[in-house]
């Protein structure tokens, strides 16, 4: 079931994205060859708890850490480890969300580590221009598939694959909701977007297959054939003119 927010829960969720927004911000400065990516956890936790809100990943269906920060082949939820060093030329996906009075907002980065190679940098904007392109639909009247055919088109232009298996997602009180939103298909399907609604629109691109594989640990999803892949993210509500972004 879609949820339809009032505007006093958007208020709420706001509030939690100009947070969620801040911290993806001022990581950008944070990250730097030599750090951990359990430095960049750390860092996200602390600075969402200093705003007396709840990092809304950590414990979630049992992930140990308030950030999924994914290195190079890794898609998403990468675990946070003090062994694991980032160096020149890695990139680095970040994934945070932030709770605020039970309301939740989500969004991703995908950063270069130092000097980073120009198709891995070309990744990253593509990656970004993806979900720009995706939000011109995400209007009142369009449906849902607009978006996910716009992101696909976009990606697949430029010579990218587009991850199938994971997907952007309704975001409220609950981290995921209804409905889910993928990153590819033809236009017209689904749901007509309605005002009010919210949602996390998330393209994930990769340099080659869009196969996934699951880790050992249970959580942490790479490329198949070990291509980078990249991930951006954020939290949109739709309204009748202009989608808002909660966590740009």
């Amino acid at each position: 079931m879609i949820i339809i927010k009032s505007k006093e829960e958007i208020d709420l969720m706001r509030e939690s994205g100009k947070v969620t927004g801040y911290v993806l911000r001022t990581l950008a400065d944070f990250i730097k060859p030599g750090i951990s990516t359990m430095d960049i956890n750390n860092y996200v936790e602390k600075t969402i708890t200093g705003y007396n809100m709840t990092p809304t990943f950590k414990g979630y269906g049992g992930f140990p850490g308030a950030a999924c920060v994914s290195v190079n082949e890794e898609i998403v939820h990468g675990i946070p480890n003090k062994n694991r060093i980032l160096k020149e030329g890695d990139i680095v996906s970040v994934d945070v969300g932030s709770t605020w009075k039970h309301y939740v907002s989500d969004a991703a980065r995908t950063y270069p580590v130092g000097e980073v190679t120009d198709e891995a940098m070309r990744l990253i904007k593509t990656t970004e221009e993806s979900f720009f392109k995706g939000i011109e639909f995400a209007k009142v009247g369009y449906r849902l598939s607009d978006i996910s055919h716009a992101v696909q088109v976009c990606a697949e232009a430029a010579g990218y694959g587009v991850i199938r298996d994971y997907v952007g997602h309704g975001v409220g009180r609950e981290l995921h909701e209804d409905p889910q939103i993928p990153n590819y298909g033809a236009p017209g399907k689904g749901p007509r977007l309605q005002a009010g609604m919210v949602v996390a629109i998330e393209p994930m691109i990769v340099e080659g297959s869009y196969e996934t594989e699951t880790l050992l640990n249970d959580w942490t999803v790479v490329t198949v054939d070990g291509g980078l892949a990249a991930h951006y993210e954020n939290t949109v509500v739709i309204n009748d003119g202009e989608p808002e972004l909660l966590t740009l």
